[in-house]
C-alpha cells in the first residue's frame, strides 16, 4: 500500500484495542477495542490479526507502530510495550509511544481545554491536562482527587472531563455532568494512532509508571516467616 500502514496497539486498561492506521492520508482503516478486564497478553496478537484483517492488511505493509505506555494497569501496559518492540525487531520499522490520557483527551481537543482523568485506585487518580488544539498544560501525573482543582486552575473557563475517573474529577471541582464527556466506540485507540502517525521516531517507547506495581514482593525474610506457618487448608 502506498505510504504503508501504522498498527496501534493499546492494553493499559480493561481494554485490548488495535487499529491500522494509512499514513499516507491518516484514515483509520479499522479499530478493536473488547473489554477483557486482564489477559491482554493472551488476547493482543489475535485481536492485532483481526484488525489487519479487517483492513485488508498483512503484517508486510506496517511501516510504523504506536503504542499506548500508559498511565494505567501495570502488567498491561508492559504487554503492550514489549510487544510493540517485538513487532519493531521483527518487521524492522520504527515506533512511538502515546499517553493512554492524550488518547482519551484528543477527541475532543477542538472544542475546550480537557482534562484527561483515569481512575488509579488507591485513593489516587491519573490526570493530564490539555488546552484547546491539544496544547499541554499539565504533563500526567499521579495525584489525589482533591488536588485536581490545582490542575483544573489552569484552564479556567468551560472544562470537559474525560477518562475513567471523570466523575470523581466532576464532584471533587463541583462539576456537572454536563462537563462529562463520553467516547463513541473506539475513539480512544483511533486517536492513539492519529497522534502516533506523525511522532518522530526517537528512543524505543518505555512504559510510563507513575507509582509502583501493586504487587510487591517479598524479602526473604518475608518468605521464610510465611514458610514457616506451614499450608493453609482452604
Amino acid at each position: 500500500m502506498s505510504g504503508g500502514l501504522l498498527l496501534a496497539i493499546d492494553t493499559a486498561g480493561e481494554r485490548c484495542s488495535a487499529a491500522v492506521l494509512r499514513l499516507d492520508d491518516g484514515r483509520v482503516l479499522s479499530a478493536l477495542d473488547p473489554v477483557i478486564g486482564r489477559g491482554h497478553a493472551e488476547v493482543l496478537m489475535d485481536t492485532v490479526a483481526e484488525a489487519l484483517e479487517l483492513a485488508g492488511a498483512t503484517w508486510g505493509d506496517i511501516a510504523k507502530l504506536g503504542v499506548g505506555i500508559g498511565p494505567g494497569s501495570f502488567t498491561g501496559i508492559r504487554v503492550a510495550v514489549a510487544a510493540a518492540r517485538g513487532f519493531e525487531l521483527s518487521l524492522g520499522v520504527p515506533s512511538v509511544g502515546v499517553t493512554t490520557l492524550e488518547a482519551q483527551a484528543e477527541p475532543f481537543w477542538g472544542e475546550a481545554p480537557v482534562l484527561a482523568v483515569h481512575d488509579a485506585r488507591r485513593g489516587e487518580v491519573y490526570a493530564a491536562l490539555f488546552g484547546r488544539g491539544g496544547a499541554v498544560l499539565a504533563e500526567p501525573q499521579a495525584l489525589a482527587p482533591d488536588a485536581l482543582a490545582g490542575l483544573a486552575a489552569l484552564a479556567p473557563g468551560d472544562l470537559r472531563l474525560v477518562g475513567s475517573g471523570a466523575a470523581i474529577a466532576a464532584e471533587r471541582l463541583g462539576l456537572d455532568a454536563a462537563h462529562i464527556a463520553s467516547h463513541e466506540g473506539s475513539a480512544p485507540i483511533r486517536a492513539l494512532a492519529r497522534l502516533a502517525a506523525p511522532r518522530p521516531v526517537a528512543a524505543p517507547p518505555l512504559p510510563l509508571y507513575l507509582r509502583g506495581a501493586d504487587a510487591k514482593a517479598q524479602t526473604p525474610a518475608g518468605l521464610r516467616a510465611a514458610a514457616s506457618t506451614g499450608p493453609v487448608n482452604s
